[in-house]
């Protein structure tokens, strides 16, 4: 017994250190970007009464809606609430989207199968399903049956995406333009406007120019920064709440959050696009869920950040109560409520823990890019996965540089931190509806939770943000126009790349073969069959691709074997390595001809990997030798979902595959092997000097029939011959007759985007030796 107990009090221990661990991580990499609100809440909030005495009440009401804006929207939404509604462990606007595709059949991809269903994260939440009559249940129907419907959910979405990417180009500027701001109190006025912007802009360019480090190079500094500005600004905080006004804890209550609204009316509403800069950075912990845990995260904050920053906000507002004779605009900044012997090193700190905020931001930006890539929602953009372990930590260089380009531009055009706050706010606003509007139909779908729950949650939190919201909007000329230019912009570019890939496939679907047209046609025409293998890259889940056909009528000759490969991403974060190929066969057996689904989330690593190939052929060995779903029909249009098989890769396979590089080893080992198990040799292409060899070891034990042997020998042997990829490049061009937009949108847009984005991750890879482009015109 004693035993026992000691065990799991050592467990608890280490599960505790975990968590410690990562409460302790997630300060640098979540909080960074909030922990910096406190230089500029109050400077922009007040930007409208420079040269007059303000009143203390004011102060009072000030920091009244900052404490209760602070408490119920990090706190209480996202901490309490909008953590729980995790993706299997993933957050962001896009996982919630993803949950509720997964709920409800409103998933606009084009090429989803029931057996995606059955993967084992699809469904993992315990909720099972809605009664049929309750509403959930309708809703559900509703939305399933209403394409609209399903599209202005996409739409809302992707509004929230584009508001992240533009929140990518502001934060970093308003955070390090705040914090260089802190040289205003050293020199003149003339001279600070020559330095501010220069200094600011030096370090956005050096911030974006140290991105393709990664930031697991730099992540163990952030941790450190972001404690130490915490410990800086509650000091600071508790020494001006003793020193210059130890009753400023009245304004904490909700009575002078009201007076102020009441009796400053239009003006206490223009004050609310200031006040909302405060949560600036909550939505970081629900994007950033998948690094860390829900406990994790709410240890931090409720134990470290929350109360650090309402002393830092108590202690700005006791400091202005006592000299709130204003006669510059940075009199309402941060730095004139720090002791005059610490403003030097608080400035150096604020700058630090400015770019560490900055850092969070640029990395969510590059990881909410990639979700919307893989989910055909944003041109194929490079993606560069920095460390080997975290899967999150990923660069993209193009999007790198159009930041800081944006961001430059920002800092350069707007010169003070009003404008900037007013473009920030609105869009950290906008995120924040789409996040309110799209959980609660998570808690009637996906938790089915009462109606009048969701509906609470929509009064209560949607009415909140409807105000700051239209707050932030009314300063349309003053700088809030930015992101509703940024989002406009990429919302064309991410509505245009989905429509042309959702008519591309259509266009594919529409066209695709039989297996009897190509019996049909073998006869006539002479087609040849080659040595070797195959892969004919294609988005069909079913059929033949017209690619495919337009080959072989213009070069009557096709491999031995061939694979119809289709990779392609499904709405869930991650897919395990056992269920990552569906495999299946396309006409008779002796045709040879086989279906390869290669099924990633959304979240995977898919790293241009020479390993793919091997576990691709791997996968199809080990579907020939269970031989449970082969299909001898010569009529493809029979093919389904439950006549392919989930093979993993060659690690979890009876048949194992193992590689040698040394030409001897395998020599002098074929002869003791053979008397003991089935031994092929395959010949990998050669991709480096040293010739690689890889192994099939087929296992004594089970019973294999004659016909799989052969099918098995033939494939090693087409694979020994070489691979070869055929891949197709469309053309895409509107039909005759339609409308002026959808010409511009296909014809210039789409046709722009897609000749200057990337190819995917596998064509990538392929050595131009051993690929075919196969061109056609797509007329949709």
């Amino acid at each position: 017994m004693d035993l026992e107990g000691g065990t799991r009090r050592n467990s608890k221990i280490e599960s505790w250190k975990t968590v410690l661990t990562l409460a302790y991580q997630s300060l640098g990499v979540v909080y960074g970007d909030l922990s910096t609100s406190p230089l500029y809440v109050f400077r922009s909030t007040f930007s409208d009464e420079v040269g007059d005495a303000v009143p203390v009440d004011k102060i009072y009401g000030v920091l009244s809606l900052v404490f209760w804006t602070f408490t119920l929207v990090p706190l209480v939404k996202y901490v309490f609430i909008v953590l729980k509604a995790d993706d299997n462990g993933e957050g962001g606007t896009f996982a919630l989207y993803s949950l509720l595709c997964r709920h409800a059949r409103v998933n606009s991809l084009p090429n989803v199968q029931v057996a995606d269903e059955e993967l084992t994260e699809y469904k993992k939440d315990g909720y099972g399903v809605a009664p049929e009559r309750s509403f959930a249940s309708r809703l559900k129907s509703t939305l399933e049956k209403h394409k609209v419907l399903q599209r202005i959910l996409l739409v809302l979405a992707l509004i929230g995406t584009c508001m992240v990417i533009g929140d990518g180009v502001l934060t970093p500027a308003l955070s390090v333009f705040s914090a260089v701001s802190g040289f205003e109190l050293s020199m003149s006025r003339e001279h600070h406007r020559y330095v501010e912007v220069p200094a600011a802009c030096i370090i956005l360019i050096g911030l974006f120019a140290l991105q393709h480090y990664g930031t697991h190079r730099v992540g163990f500094l952030f941790a450190p920064i972001v404690i130490t500005w915490l410990f800086c600004i509650s000091a600071i905080g508790v020494y001006n709440i003793f020193h210059w006004n130890p009753h400023v804890y009245k304004a904490l209550s909700p009575y002078y959050a009201f007076q102020f609204l009441r009796n400053s009316q239009k003006g206490g509403w223009m004050a609310l696009g200031g006040i909302l800069l405060c949560i600036t950075g909550s939505e970081a912990m629900f994007a950033d869920l998948g690094h860390f845990s829900q406990l994790s995260i709410k240890i931090a904050f409720t134990s470290v950040v929350y109360p650090s920053l309402v002393l830092a906000y108590m202690g700005q507002a006791a400091y202005l109560s006592r000299n709130h004779e204003v006669r510059q605009e940075y009199h309402f900044g941060f730095y004139v409520s720090v002791p005059e012997k610490l403003r030097w090193p608080v400035l150096v700190i604020a700058i630090l823990a400015a770019v560490v905020g900055s850092q969070a931001i640029i990395t969510g930006t590059f990881s909410i890019i990639k979700q919307c890539s893989a989910l055909s929602c944003f041109p194929r953009v490079k993606v560069v996965h920095t460390s080997s372990k975290i899967h999150g930590q990923i660069y993209i260089p193009e999007i790198n540089w159009l930041l800081m380009l944006l961001c430059l531009a920002v800092t350069i055009g707007f010169r003070d931190t009003r404008r900037l706050g007013n473009a920030s706010g609105l869009a950290v606003i906008t995120v924040m509806l789409v996040t309110t509007c799209l959980m609660s139909l998570v808690i009637v779908l996906c938790w089915h939770q009462n109606v009048l729950l969701a509906l609470g949650f929509v009064f209560v939190f949607g009415t909140i943000e409807a105000l700051f919201f239209s707050a932030s909007l009314v300063k349309f000329l003053e700088g809030a126009w930015v992101p509703i230019a940024l989002a406009f912009v990429f919302m064309t570019i991410m509505y245009v790349w989905h429509y042309g890939t959702l008519k591309k496939y259509e266009f594919d679907v529409q066209n695709k073969v039989s297996i009897n047209w190509l019996v049909g046609i073998g006869p006539s025409i002479g087609i040849v069959r080659v040595r070797g293998v195959g892969l004919i890259h294609t988005e069909l889940v079913s059929g033949i691709p017209a690619i495919f056909s337009h080959f072989v009528t213009n070069l009557p000759a096709f491999h031995q074997v061939v694979v119809f490969l289709c990779i392609k991403h499904v709405p869930v974060p991650h897919v395990r390595p056992e269920e990552r190929f569906l495999v299946g066969r396309v006409g008779p057996r002796d045709f040879r001809l086989y279906r390869c689904i290669v099924r990633y989330g959304y979240r995977d690593v898919h790293k241009d990997d020479i390993e793919f190939e091997n576990d691709l052929i791997c996968s199809l060995a080990e579907f020939i030798k269970t031989g449970s779903t082969a299909s001898n029909s010569t009529n493809d249009e029979t093919e389904s979902d439950d006549k392919m098989a989930v093979v993993g890769t060659c690690s979890g396979h009876t048949m194992m595959m193992k590689e040698d590089n040394s030409d001897n080893a395998v020599n002098n080992n074929a002869d003791d092997l053979a008397g003991t198990s089935e031994l092929k040799e395959i010949k990998s292409p050669v991709i480096q000097p040293k010739k690689k060899r890889v192994r099939f070891f087929v296992p004594e034990s089970p019973k294999i029939d004659t016909g799989i042997m052969e099918e098995l020998e033939e494939i090693m042997e087409a694979r020994e011959a070489g691979v070869a990829y055929i891949i197709g490049q469309s053309h895409m061009r509107a039909k005759a007759g339609s409308s002026v937009l959808k010409k511009f949108g296909i014809n210039v847009v789409y046709e722009f985007l897609r000749r200057n984005s990337r190819s995917s991750s596998l064509v990538l890879s392929v050595p131009h030796q051993s690929s075919l482009e196969v061109g056609m015109m797509y007329q949709i």
